[in-house]
């Protein structure tokens, strides 16, 4: 049975309350995973092994969280995502809007993308529920 964009968000957000020790009230749509919730590189792991289980579903390593983007000299340059860099985030995670984050793309401002509306967009994609909250 297809969830709804509601369900997949009560999923996702007891994932994150059990993941990284947040109430629920902590975590909304608009929520960023590192700077509102307090997320760690470490955490996005165990974010992601309880998304799989409990949505009983595989994601790619890197699917959701890249990999490596940051390390890679034509990706990031003095401090900024590159033009290449932001077309391969924009490939990786075409479930996110970077319109805001394109205006300015500091490396510093990556982590404000990762948000608990990005998680439930891209489980949306990938289990094809189009219903808004």
């Amino acid at each position: 049975m297809e969830k709804t964009k509601e369900q997949i968000f009560q999923g996702v957000r007891d994932c994150l309350v059990n993941a990284l020790g947040v109430s629920e009230n902590q975590v909304t749509l608009d929520s960023s995973l590192v700077k509102d919730l307090g997320a760690e590189s470490i955490d996005f792991l165990d974010v992601v092994f309880r998304l799989e289980k409990t949505f009983g579903i595989k994601i790619p390593r890197g699917d959701l969280f890249p990999e490596n983007l940051l390390t890679n000299p034509a990706f990031v340059k003095d401090g900024k995502i590159t033009p290449a860099g932001l077309t391969e985030l924009k490939r990786k995670l075409s479930h996110v809007d970077f319109t805001s984050f394109g205006e300015s793309p500091q490396v510093s401002r990556l982590s404000d993308i990762f948000t608990v509306g990005m998680i439930v967009d891209y489980l949306a994609e990938k289990t094809s529920v189009k219903a808004k909250i």
